[in-house]
C-alpha cells in the first residue's frame, strides 16, 4: 500500500513534521530521503518544533550528527557526506538508534544494509516550484504503526493532501 501526502509549500512541509511529532516516541527512526532541495531539512523543521526544540534547526551536511534537546531528544543525522559504510561506526551511528531520542536520518538510504529492522522511511519528490509529495515507506509493526498516525494527524492541516 503506497501512503502519500502533499504539500504546498514549505510551511505546510514543516506543517506535517509538525503533526509527525505528535506521534512520534523515544526509539522511532526515520530514514528521509529525496533530491537536494526536496525539503528533507524543512521535515526536521517541523519534528523540531513539535518536539519542543527551540534551537535554530540546520542541515547537519558538515556536522554529521547534531543533537538537539527537547521533550524527547532528536538526534539529526545526514549521510550525505559518508562514503562507506564503515564510516557509520565513526560517527556511532547504531549507538545513536538506540540512544533513547527520536533519530531522523537525511540521505538514510545511501546505506540501506544499515537500516534498523524497525522504521518509517520517508521519500520526498519535487513535484513543483513549492510542491513536494512525501511517501511514507513503513518497516516493521512500529514503521507501520507510525505511518497511520502520521496520516491521520495530517487530516486537518491547511496544504496538505493525502492519498492512500
Amino acid at each position: 500500500m503506497t501512503l502519500t501526502v502533499r504539500t504546498a509549500g514549505e510551511e505546510a512541509t514543516r506543517a506535517a513534521g509538525y503533526a509527525l511529532a505528535e506521534v512520534l516516541r523515544a526509539g522511532d527512526t526515520l530514514l528521509l530521503f529525496g533530491d537536494l532541495g526536496a525539503g528533507k531539512t524543512a521535515l526536521v523543521k517541523g519534528i523540531a518544533r513539535g518536539l519542543g526544540v527551540s534551537e535554530p534547526i540546520t542541515s547537519p551536511t558538515f556536522n554529521i550528527l547534531l543533537v538537539h534537546p527537547g521533550r524527547i531528544p532528536l538526534y539529526h543525522i545526514d549521510l550525505y557526506r559518508l562514503d562507506q559504510a564503515s564510516q557509520l561506526e565513526d560517527i556511532d551511528y547504531f549507538g545513536t538508534l538506540e540512544a533513547g531520542g527520536v533519530t531522523a536520518v537525511e540521505w538514510g538510504d545511501r546505506f540501506a544494509q544499515a537500516a534498523p529492522p524497525d522504521h518509517l522511511g520517508v521519500s520526498i519528490a519535487i513535484l513543483g516550484d513549492t510542491i513536494r509529495e512525501i511517501t511514507l515507506v513503513p518497516v516493521g509493526p512500529r514503521g507501520t504503526a507510525l505511518a497511520g498516525q502520521w496520516l491521520e494527524a495530517c487530516r486537518s492541516i491547511p496544504g496538505l493532501e493525502i492519498a492512500r
